[in-house]
């Protein structure tokens, strides 16, 4: 099939790629200033949207906002697209308890960093109101892969000042979030893009890992010592729900903190 990806250089984009190269479908990868043009005369089959702002994106609202809504808006209007995959996040549910895909969802305005999920949700609205055929939104939660350490990340960072000799937590040692191992991450998305599932998918391990969890394994590793400091406040999400996701791949997955050794590579 005709698989055309948008932000095939970035970390999860450039993985979807090469998997999907790799099974035998045909890929278009345009840049992002190719997308409003008109689509090639076989159409761009099935598009998936994994352009996206990720750590920096407090600095850059307005970058953020055309990666996951204006951008994608002109390529719809152009057309010719068979279905979509929007790859959105799960730190929509950053207010929420329930995590389910159809949760109400709450936001505000006046925070900040609530303009990554608000940007995120006008994205997954766009996807769903265009009148393609067939729609699957992925959220998804903490991404992670090989040399973590070098990407401007929460682990990265506890990476780097563990190259320093010590890890300083600014957060509770309690507090908690979702990560998914990159290979799972793209496995579940490749079946969204060639099978026929559509709606709200989380694309989540299901399992929270702890900040003291990660300091720790990530210490040990690198030989340095880790350091809480005092009143440190709790912070991270609620479990997600992968309850459909595990009808779609089965309930197998990789367990992150396995990973260190690769996570810490210089």
């Amino acid at each position: 099939m005709r698989i055309t990806i948008i932000g095939a250089t970035g970390f999860i984009g450039g993985q979807i790629a090469q998997w999907l190269g790799a099974s035998g479908h045909e890929i278009l990868t345009p840049a992002r200033a190719e997308i409003a043009s008109p689509a090639p005369p076989n159409g761009r089959g099935t598009v998936v949207w994994a352009a996206g702002l990720t750590s920096d994106f407090r600095a850059r609202p307005f970058d953020t906002v055309d990666a996951h809504v204006a951008d994608l808006g002109r390529m719809l209007r152009v057309g010719g697209i068979e279905a979509l995959v929007y790859l959105s996040s799960t730190r929509v549910y950053q207010r929420c308890t329930e995590t389910s895909e159809g949760a109400v969802l709450s936001v505000r305005p006046d925070i900040p960093s609530d303009l990554y999920n608000l940007s995120k949700l006008m994205g997954e609205s766009l996807c769903l109101t265009s009148g393609i055929d067939r729609v699957a939104i992925a959220r998804l939660s903490n991404v992670i892969g090989p040399n973590e350490g070098r990407r401007n990340t929460f682990l990265g960072a506890l990476c780097r000042e563990a190259r320093g000799g010590q890890i300083v937590l600014q957060s509770a040692p309690n507090s908690a979030k979702d990560y998914i191992w990159i290979d799972d991450a793209v496995r579940s998305l490749v079946e969204l893009t060639t099978g026929a599932s559509e709606g709200i998918v989380n694309v989540a391990s299901g399992q929270q890992i702890t900040h003291v969890a990660w300091s720790d394994a990530i210490a040990r590793t690198l030989g340095a010592t880790v350091k809480v400091i005092p009143g440190a406040k709790p912070a991270g999400f609620s479990p997600i729900d992968v309850g459909r996701l595990n009808g779609l791949i089965g309930t197998e997955r990789i367990n992150p903190l396995s990973r260190v050794a690769e996570i810490t590579l210089a």
